[in-house]
């Protein structure tokens, strides 16, 4: 198994996506103390859950780029959840200037975008070409065993 792949106890697996979430209103506000906050909370919320890596993070002022490996075991829906709901408690807990344009709790808005990052499809076209290809071969070379043990 090469390094790229990962393995829970029954799936190895290769689970990488990007990700983007922005503030509510798409406010400006994620900049200097409070971007490099996000910054370092999300690196330690990510660290709480088993199997997730963050592989690039990218804080703007406006929105948040996250490259992230989740396992199988874990859903998109529920790591974002988890991250965009911990995170608005946290930060605004930390700024209270923030609760004033961000009242109820919703730091974040609602949806996310999410694209996966793996082998390309064109990749595994080829793979799974080749992998009926060589069944072929297989399948051929144990008949000719076969008939050569009949003779």
């Amino acid at each position: 198994m090469s390094k790229r792949f990962r393995k829970q106890s029954h799936t190895i697996y290769e689970c990488k996506y990007h990700t983007i979430f922005c503030p509510k209103y798409r406010y400006r506000v994620l900049t200097d103390e409070v971007r490099k906050y996000t910054t370092e909370a999300i690196e330690k919320l990510v660290k709480q859950k088993e199997g997730l890596e963050i592989i690039e993070l990218n804080v703007q002022p406006d929105h948040v780029h996250l490259v992230i490996w989740i396992p199988p075991k874990y859903s998109v829906a529920s790591v974002m959840g988890y991250l965009k709901g911990k995170l608005a408690i946290r930060i605004l807990q930390r700024y209270e200037k923030l609760r004033k344009k961000y009242w109820g709790r919703h730091l974040w808005s609602r949806g996310y975008c999410v694209s996966t990052i793996g082998i390309d499809e064109e990749r595994i076209r080829e793979y799974v070409k080749w992998q009926e290809k060589k069944e072929q071969e297989m399948e051929q070379l144990q008949g000719e065993l076969f008939d050569e043990e009949e003779d």
